[in-house]
């Protein structure tokens, strides 16, 4: 008994030193991450770089850079196949897309794009719905390798079946293939839907707001982060959106115990989407916790 608990503390003593060595070293702040997560990542690396324990694997990635892209890769998810999310496509569609025809210029915030299949889902019903000449997508992701995947917006030819059924239930008024070339093996989004998008590394740990914006999407993403992080995340969302701007998280998050989650009315309940209130006040706000179940810098135009 007491080895296993000596076993435990050992672990954890080296998950620390791994945590803080990373972020000396490269700057990537994992530490208010959800521990479990962390595990698990930091496991998953080990079996991939055949070592037997953590100081080793810290090791590999303080000294080989391509360990550590690796490494942050695994947190920026695997990328969800495009349209995937149907009902939340089609409250998206109907319930977003409404209020965004009254702006004349409209600025969404993709947080954690990954390699980019939201992005593009998104911007496909924005150019469905005829408004995509007047938006600007910023697509951001801490990891500079997922980043660089969506920029060139390129998946195997073998994902064509599974997006066009997607696209077909989320309501899609065209066939798919009129956004998407062949080549080599791939597919290849059409020009046209890059034109619109600026692509960039941002850590949300880290890093602070860069513009303000009528929509943050926000994914599957909160749930990898401690309470402590989750809460400075809140207040870099809120920050960045514009008043009567839209806020769409995962299935699995809520605004439940955030410290803004009174300063949002509640679009969509079941589709995660919120709406800023034009003031934050207990009296005006309607409580997010009421609705929803589920788990507990300067501005401008470019990154």
């Amino acid at each position: 008994m007491n080895r296993k608990r000596n076993d435990t503390r050992l672990e954890e003593v080296e998950i620390e030193l791994f945590l803080e060595g990373v972020m000396r070293y490269y700057g990537y702040d994992f530490r208010d991450y959800e521990p479990s997560v962390v595990r698990r990542r930091i496991r998953e690396g080990m079996l991939a770089s055949r070592v037997s324990t953590i100081s080793r694997f810290q090791e590999r990635v303080l000294h080989e850079p391509a360990f550590l892209e690796r490494f942050v890769r695994t947190f920026s998810g695997a990328g969800r196949s495009m349209f995937s999310d149907s009902d939340f496509y089609h409250a998206f569609r109907e319930k977003v897309l409404p209020l965004l025809r009254t702006y004349p210029f409209i600025r969404i915030w993709h947080a954690g794009c990954s390699t980019g299949q939201e992005v593009y889902s998104i911007a496909i019903l924005l150019e469905e719905e005829g408004i995509y000449e007047r938006c600007r997508i910023y697509a951001t992701d801490l990891s500079e390798v997922a980043v660089s995947q969506a920029r060139r917006g390129s998946f195997p030819l073998s994902s064509c079946k599974e997006y066009a059924g997607n696209y077909a239930r989320a309501g899609g008024k065209k066939s798919l293939s009129d956004y998407f070339r062949t080549k080599g093996g791939r597919l290849l989004i059409d020009p046209s839907l890059k034109k619109h998008m600026v692509f960039s590394e941002h850590n949300l740990a880290t890093d602070g707001s860069f513009n303000e914006f009528q929509v943050i999407v926000c994914r599957d993403v909160l749930a990898t982060f401690n309470d402590t992080l989750r809460a400075r995340v809140d207040g870099l969302i809120y920050d960045s959106l514009s008043r009567l701007g839209i806020l769409a998280l995962g299935a699995d998050e809520s605004l439940e115990s955030m410290p803004h989650q009174t300063c949002y009315t509640v679009l969509d309940g079941q589709r995660r989407l919120y709406q800023k209130l034009v003031e934050c006040t207990r009296e005006s706000a309607s409580p997010v916790r009421a609705v929803l179940g589920g788990r507990p810098s300067s501005r401008d135009d470019h990154l």
